[in-house]
Order: structure tokens, then C-alpha cells, then sequence
């Protein structure tokens, strides 16, 4: 079991007294993740409440802000409990018996094409067995065939363009192996989470695989510990599970504020890199 502390800060220039923000950063509970010593700090004036979003585990914190400068803390403690299993068995599942609520992590999405790699996946991983060795390969392939940096790379930057230009971030990473997994008729989704590994922390963007009966945590950046990886949002691409979603003249002119403090103790132990399949859904 694992447990951290969370505290992030976010700051916002808003320009009229009409503008909202759809802010997701509250991590998800899950079967393998609980949430606690929740604690919401906003500028005076402000309103908000939670909302859920149908069909996933993401929190947002919808905000009515004034005009002026906003400033959010948000505070928890975060417990995890990820299963780990053996790769050995853990077979691809044939697209007529998956879950209906896996099936919209098949299909192209705005920022994950997989329609347009059918043939490059086909050729590149078709011949591998079937199986988590395979969605490995692709893990490992993205790895090895891209090069971290956010140079050429934007909030925009599609799958088929980072495999273009061969540079991105962890959010280009993910959706160059999530449109790859799809063009093999593999569900794969989007998650982003924190890291508590980097320097400086940050929010983070990894990939989820459906194997067997379960969603598996693959991270092709190899950029942190995917157990000390916290869920914050679930969707097909990043255009699910933006941090914040502005809408009205709002501006930033400073990056997040992100603190990940793992917690020692009895029955605690800390976040490290693991042989087998890793699960936190």
C-alpha cells in the first residue's frame, strides 16, 4: 500500500466577471484508489461545486470566478492499493466480447488517429503473438523511436504528427501508443495523474490497456514509477481530461503548482518499479 500527499496550486488572471472554469484535478477513487483529507481553498468570491462526468471517474470542480486574480489550493491524502499480476497469462480480449464500456477506447479520437496507422501497426507489430508482450513492443517502440521535448509540440500536436516529427512530451507519447494499440484493435485510453519521481513534479500523462478483464498501466515516456502514478482523469485523449478548462477572457501567466509527498509508516511502502502488470482502475 502506498500513500501520498497531495497539494497543488493553480493561479488564473480572469479579464470579466462571466467567466467559469471546469478544473479536473481531484484524484478518482477507484477500487485501488481512495481519496481523503480533501481541502479547497479558493479566492474569495468564488463559487463552486463538484460535478461528475457520465460514464467515467473523473471529478471536475465547476467554478464561477470574479473578475480579478484567482487562485485555487487544493489539498488530499491519497492511498493506493495497485494490483499487480503476472504478464504470463494476460491475453489480448477479441473485440466481440469486450464490456460495452471499454468499446469507445477502439475507436479514433481527436488526438489519436488510429484509423489513419491500420497498415503501419499492422506492419510494424502484426507478426508479434498477441498478448501483453505485444502491447510492450509498442510501448517500447514509441520509447525508443521518439525523443523527449517539448520542441514542435503543442496543445494540438496529433499522434500522426508526433510520429512525423519524432519529438514530443508525455502527452504526445501516450497518444502515439494509444492510436497504435487501436489500429491493432486494442482498447487503450488516456490517463493523466501526477508523478511525485519528477523533477520538477508535474502533472502526467500515461496510457491504460485493456488485457483480460482489466485496464493495465503502460507508460511509454519511462519518465517516472508507475506505482507512485496517482489517477486524476480517464478519457479516449487528452481532450477528455484537460486539467482546466477556461471558458470567458481567462488567462494564465504561471505554470501549475504541483507538491507529490509520499507518506512512510507501517504497512506503507514506497512507490518502485515492479516486474509485472500493473493495475489501478
Amino acid at each position: 500500500m502506498i500513500r501520498m500527499n497531495l497539494h497543488f496550486e493553480l493561479d488564473y488572471l480572469v479579464n470579466d466577471g462571466h467567466a467559469s472554469l471546469l478544473l479536473n484535478v481531484q484524484p478518482s477513487t477507484t477500487a485501488h484508489q481512495q481519496v481523503g483529507d480533501e481541502r479547497v481553498e479558493m479566492t474569495p468570491g468564488a463559487t463552486w461545486h463538484e460535478r461528475g462526468v457520465p460514464g467515467t471517474m473523473n471529478r471536475l470542480l465547476s467554478v464561477k470566478a470574479p473578475a480579478g486574480r484567482f487562485h485555487l489550493t487544493y489539498q488530499a491524502a491519497v492511498t493506493g492499493r495497485p494490483l499487480i499480476e503476472s504478464t504470463a497469462l494476460l491475453m489480448e480480449t477479441e473485440v466481440s466480447s469486450l464490456p460495452e464500456e471499454v468499446l469507445p477506447y477502439l475507436m479514433p479520437s481527436r488526438y489519436c488517429e488510429s484509423d489513419r496507422l491500420l497498415n503501419f501497426a499492422e506492419a510494424t507489430f502484426g507478426a508479434l503473438p498477441a498478448g501483453y508482450e505485444r502491447v510492450l513492443a509498442v510501448r517500447d517502440w514509441v520509447r525508443k523511436k521518439l525523443r523527449y521535448g517539448s520542441a514542435g509540440s503543442t496543445t494540438r500536436t496529433s499522434a500522426v504528427e508526433t510520429l512525423t516529427d519524432r519529438v514530443g512530451v508525455c502527452r504526445d507519447f501516450a497518444h502515439v501508443m494509444i492510436a497504435l494499440c487501436r489500429a491493432l484493435s486494442i482498447p487503450a485510453r488516456y490517463v493523466t495523474g501526477t508523478d511525485y519521481a519528477s523533477k520538477p513534479m508535474d502533472f502526467h500523462a500515461y496510457v491504460e490497456v485493456w488485457l483480460g478483464e482489466r485496464w493495465y498501466i503502460f507508460d511509454p515516456s519511462g519518465l517516472g514509477i508507475p506505482m507512485g502514478y496517482l489517477r486524476i482523469g480517464t478519457g479516449r485523449d487528452a481532450a477528455d481530461v484537460a486539467f482546466a478548462m477556461l471558458f470567458g477572457d481567462v488567462s494564465s501567466e504561471f505554470a501549475p503548482l504541483v507538491q507529490v509527498t509520499p507518506v512512510q509508516g507501517p504497512g506503507l511502502v514506497l512507490p518502485h518499479h515492479v516486474e509485472g502488470a500493473l493495475s489501478t482502475a
